[in-house]
């Protein structure tokens, strides 16, 4: 199934789009990003330049997508989360003369597979956020998340683990984080702990 872009969205030549991705009204892709198969890319959302998106992402309205960021497949991105790509900005250098882009550097961002991340959250760059975790609306991320995390909050703090299905888990077991298991309650899963919680 071929791509479709809404006549409002403004999308470089030079991007790469893939097949059965919807880029939707006032979308702004900019050039050398790369897009993969069946993602939606929503109203007024900003894919900067050499951003790496994988396969069946949902990229919900207004979120910016600075360069240094890659989502891997299976992202959720919602409702205007930030991503921010410069652990130290300024406008000018301390002669008073406009900064450009070869006075900066990009501190990479890495979202993994199948991670969601909640309305208004900000991702300070630098960061990852591990497979299947969750981070709740309006948190800020200033360090790594690890697989099935559940953080919320500013700034974002473990609070528990996650399922695939997106259930929060129970935990069983003692010993070690190795030893331990999660449980879900809604679809009956069960695997590791992957990190120990406090």
């Amino acid at each position: 199934m071929a791509s479709r872009i809404h006549p409002t969205a403004e999308v470089s030549p030079d991007a790469k789009v893939g097949d059965g991705t919807l880029i939707w009204h006032h979308a702004q892709v900019r050039e050398k990003a790369s897009i993969g198969t069946g993602c939606v890319i929503s109203k007024g959302a900003y894919i900067d330049t050499g951003v790496i998106i994988g396969d069946r992402c949902k990229i919900q309205n207004y979120v910016s997508v600075y360069h240094g960021v890659e989502l891997e497949d299976g992202v959720f991105v919602g409702p205007h989360v930030c991503f921010t790509n410069d652990k130290n900005p300024r406008a000018v250098n301390p002669d008073g003369s406009q900064k450009s882009v070869s006075d900066w550097r990009v501190a990479e961002t890495r979202i993994r597979r199948g991670a969601s991340l909640g309305a208004n959250s900000t991702i300070v760059c630098g960061v990852t956020v591990g497979e299947w975790a969750l981070v709740g609306a309006g948190s800020v991320v200033t360090k790594d998340v690890p697989a099935h995390g559940v953080v919320w909050g500013n700034p974002a703090r473990l609070r528990g683990h996650a399922c695939v299905c997106g259930a929060v888990v129970k935990q069983e077991g003692l010993g070690a984080p190795g030893e331990r298991t999660h449980t879900c309650s809604a679809c009956g899963k069960r695997y590791p702990i992957p990190v120990a919680t406090k």
